[in-house]
């Protein structure tokens, strides 16, 4: 095994095998003078043996050893330990009441953290783990970052060997975020010593009194599969784990640490109920068992949080503080920016917006939305705006006053409309947005025709398209027979037909909603880019009503009347807003984060963290839990933003069931495999992928990307799994993928396309898919939000008013009147509006101490020569694909991403470089996890 190349911070790397032997080759040994001992030949015999600790600052202490023990104790080695330790109460509670407890901690008790040094071998003379040595730390004066160190200086017997595991107790009052342990030879500088062990531990230490189990970490020098683990921490590991997965029973607690699973049952309220998502009725993945007691009102759920928006989630799941702050900061920013701009609107919830101008009328035109400064840049630009306008302000009164504050807290100018102020309006930007907007994954080919429903006719009405063969020559000028069309791969679709037709009337009975069934036909013309040719859109019949259905066509509708023109628009503000609700339900929320977070519970309750696996997919689940808690405390819940602001409105999450249950496979994750399945795409005899359409920015970006994170993959399993019987017989690893099959999709567990983990190929391919997922498809729907659908017209979320056409003489009167009237009704009010705003704009920021793709590594790869170098590579190619995008995005010939108006697409675009450098928010990079 090669040195690492690439050292850690604070710590030079050095060959596992000089490593292993550092408490004799490489320590400042002294002979040991507080044992007796009888020579007997060449062997020390240990009638009563005594380890020496030697606290900072303090007297020795003594741990007793057993009698008969052979410890050779010729020789010992002094060993310094260094902790860094962050309290989170003591910095930041405001109390003198907490400050004075945590000064008194200090100065009575001096040392309230004990550390444990716990051998990775078994005692040669007892085939039993070595009694463990302890001591206790205290504060070195010295302080690294946000971090203060805790030091203790340990004598250790030469024969104890490598050090396997570090337990710490936390005796303090209050929990402590512990960063990093590293233990070498005393009187060595750790910056510059070749003997560190490192313990890269990052998680919260509760104190004894709330949880007396001590915590146990492993040194990232090596990682371990199940069957290569030093046997001294064989029982070590398998503890850990039992703790991780805990009983099943009980309420969890804050402090707690315990992964489990359980249903969606925690989504309704008391006057709010909803149906439980999981199981046979509405199959769903699993999320986060907290055990709240069930409500009193609905059996079938819990009850709500005690306090709002707390949700448990495991201990080290949760934000940083400094994350924490960073969100909660980004949020009160957009709840100002909502409430603010909002000032000026009733709030009721019905008011469309008067014209076009007082749209236009929300944004700060001085303001772009660029990427947020570490000190919190929009909060200095309000204040400093405010104390400008401070004078001014307090001269005005009424309304004036009220108009003056609201152009403070103007919403910043979204990307789509800064290029272009009309992109809204061009149907060439409305089909090129399906290659390269927010929700790029639901474009597909046409293979056949007709086009044909798959519903039962008897309940919803005849299942043939009214999208016909003539209608398609005719809108294509008939250049060539539908047929020709499809043989060609000319034609594709948005297809929201069947997954939304059975809810439309359940949906029009909320109030200020409506739904259509919808299907929109593109044609690709010869420069690449498609045109809209047509869509349509359906009511199922019902028991009183016979199916309605239209064809909606572009600019020449009723040879070329104005009117025409108008329904078009009127359909396509439907259409969006079926592709809105389905990229937040399917693409958003289903895909990444909701489906994720079995990986997350299966991994931390099966694979140790010494495991390869886990500490290759750990920087992939950073938050991903604390956030879905975080979206079903406010975002997907009874009356919360997307019920209230999207067109399926309280069947939201039923519909997100009924796409999980009909199109979400594992196998199908992979972009590779997503493409193929759309028809996007095809594979080559060579294995390489032929695009459906050339120029498609989101699969031409993501397909780099995918081929880095593959090969980055297989390089690391192929250095932790020599052969295929290594990954077959690596026990943790199969009850890890069988947890995440029978646990964490129990409603998918007996589906046949579940990949095994047998071999080289499926582990690389289920690994590459998890991160893949994690990572780019994440900011490929996650960081064009706010930039795409800020501005309501280019994206909205709901459409509020049934085509007039269906409603009859009257409403088409009353259209052909005062047409802008009905199309600006049709939109979200202007409540809803600032609400979509103030959310997307919080969902389309990074955070400050963001881990991006490419450039975080962990320190366990950092220390394996081999990983750090198959890393490198990995490294270099992403910024060789941020390169390439900024190729392509200046190449005249690729109309999707480039031309006059056109926002560039960069949503995967690796990082190179500071993310604070960016020129906007879609061009930060692509973070590791789905944090936000």
């Amino acid at each position: 095994m090669q040195t690492a190349t690439k050292p850690l911070v604070g710590a030079r790397a050095v060959p596992l095998s000089r490593r292993a032997s550092f408490l004799v080759a490489e320590a400042r040994r002294k002979p040991s003078t507080n044992s007796r001992r009888t020579r007997v030949g060449s062997t020390s015999t240990t009638t009563t043996t005594t380890t020496t600790l030697t606290d900072v600052n303090g007297p020795a202490l003594t741990t007793v050893a057993k009698p008969g023990h052979q410890y050779d104790l010729k020789q010992t080695v002094e060993m310094k330990a260094t902790v860094s330790v962050h309290m989170k109460s003591f910095w930041w509670s405001d109390e003198k009441k907490e400050r004075a407890r945590d000064w008194a901690y200090d100065l009575i008790l001096g040392s309230w953290l004990t550390l444990e040094l716990v051998s990775s071998e078994l005692d040669p003379n007892t085939g039993q783990e070595h009694d463990v040595i302890s001591g206790k730390l205290k504060h070195s004066r010295e302080t690294e970052k946000d971090y203060d160190l805790y030091e203790a200086i340990f004598t250790v017997p030469a024969s104890f060997g490598p050090i396997g595991a570090v337990r710490l107790v936390n005796y303090h009052h209050t929990e402590m975020l512990l960063g990093e342990v590293k233990i070498f030879p005393a009187g060595e500088d750790p910056t510059k010593s070749s003997a560190v062990t490192l313990f890269h531990c990052h998680s919260w230490i509760d104190p004894s009194h709330c949880s007396p189990d001590k915590r146990t970490f492993f040194p990232v020098e090596k990682s371990y599969i199940p069957s290569q683990t030093p046997k001294g921490v064989e029982k070590l590991r398998k503890s850990e784990l039992e703790a991780l997965r805990g009983n099943g029973c009980g309420e969890r607690k804050k402090h707690d640490r315990i992964y489990d699973y359980d249903v969606y049952n925690d989504l309704g309220k008391p006057e709010s109920k909803r149906p439980v998502l999981g199981g046979k009725e509405h199959p769903y993945p699993r999320r986060c068992r907290t055990g709240r007691p069930r409500s009193k009102t609905d059996p079938s759920s819990e009850e709500e949080s005690h306090k709002k928006g707390e949700m448990y989630v495991p201990r080290d799941e949760t934000f940083t503080e400094r994350k924490e702050q960073a969100f909660l900061t980004k949020q009160l920013l957009s709840q100002l920016h909502g409430l603010c701009t909002g000032l000026k609107v009733n709030k009721d919830i019905l008011p469309s917006f008067p014209t076009l101008a007082s749209i236009d009328a929300l944004y700060d035109d001085d303001f772009r939305n660029q990427p947020v400064q570490p000190e919190g840049g929009k909060v200095r630009l309000i204040l400093d705006l405010l104390a400008k306008e401070l004078v001014h302000l307090v001269k005005l009164e009424g309304a004036e006053f009220v108009e003056g504050i609201r152009r403070v807290f103007k919403f910043e100018t979204p990307e789509i409309h800064d290029m272009d102020k009309l992109a809204w309006f061009r149907d060439e930007e409305f089909a090129r947005q399906t290659l390269a907007g927010m929700n790029p994954l639901s474009i597909q080919l046409v293979t056949e025709l007709p086009i044909v429903s798959k519903l039962d006719e008897l309940k919803y009405g005849p299942a043939d398209s009214l999208i016909t063969k003539e209608l398609i020559e005719k809108q294509i000028n008939r250049i060539m027979t539908a047929e020709e069309a499809v043989a060609q791969k000319k034609l594709f679709m948005l297809d929201y037909h069947d997954l939304l037709l059975p809810y439309v009337h359940r949906v029009r009975k909320l109030d200020n909603k409506t739904m259509y069934g919808s299907r929109t036909l593109f044609f690709l013309a010869d420069d690449g880019t498609l045109r809209p040719i047509a869509i349509e859109l359906t009511r199922p019949k019902s028991p009183h009503k016979q199916q309605w259905r239209k064809v909606f066509t572009p600019g020449s509708g009723y040879s070329g009347s104005v009117t025409g023109s108008w329904e078009w628009q009127l359909a396509k503000i439907h259409v969006l807003s079926h592709d809105t609700g389905y990229h937040q339900l399917v693409s958003h929320w289903l895909r990444t984060h909701c489906c994720v977070e079995p990986y997350v519970i299966a991994a931390n309750r099966q694979l140790s963290q010494m495991h390869p696996i886990y500490r290759l997919l750990h920087p992939h689940f950073r938050f991903t839990m604390e956030i879905n808690a975080q979206a079903r405390g406010m975002l997907i819940c009874a009356d919360g933003i997307i019920e209230k602001t999207f067109s399926p409105g309280e069947f939201s999450m039923e519909i997100s069931s009924a796409a999980y249950d009909k199109q979400w496979r594992f196998d199908m994750e992979a972009l590779p495999e997503d493409l193929i399945r759309r028809g996007m795409a095809v594979r080559g005899e060579d294995g390489k992928l032929e695009l459906a359409i050339e120029d498609y920015p989101y699969a031409n970006d993501g397909l780099l990307v995918w081929d880095a994170i593959k090969q980055w993959a297989s390089d690391y399993v192929a250095h932790y799994y020599p052969c295929a019987a290594d990954i077959v017989d690596d026990e943790e690893l199969q009850d890890w993928w069988t947890e995440v099959r029978t646990k964490g999709h129990p409603d998918k567990q007996d589906e046949p396309w579940w990949p095994e983990l047998d071999c080289h190929e499926s582990l690389v391919q289920v690994l590459a898919t998890i991160m893949w997922v994690t990572s780019a498809h994440h900011a490929a729907v996650n960081f064009g939000q706010y930039p795409m659908a800020g501005y309501v017209p280019n994206h909205p979320s709901i459409a509020r008013r049934n085509m007039p056409c269906e409603m009859g003489p009257e409403e088409m009167l009353a259209f052909k009147a005062a047409p802008e009237k009905v199309w600006l009704d049709t939109l979200p009010s202007q409540l809803q509006t600032v609400m979509v705003m103030a959310t997307l704009d919080l969902l389309s920021s990074h955070a400050s101490d963001e881990e991006y793709m490419g450039t975080h590594q962990e320190p366990a790869w950092q220390r394996d020569g081999e990983v750090d170098k198959a890393f490198q590579v990995f490294q270099k190619k992403m910024r060789d694909i941020a390169e390439q995008v900024e190729e392509w995005n200046k190449d005249d010939s690729r109309r999707n991403r480039h031309g006059a108006g056109v926002v560039p697409y960069v949503l995967l675009r690796p990082l190179n470089g500071n993310p604070m450098d960016a020129k906007t928010v879609m061009e930060m990079g692509i973070p590791n996890s789905i944090s936000i």
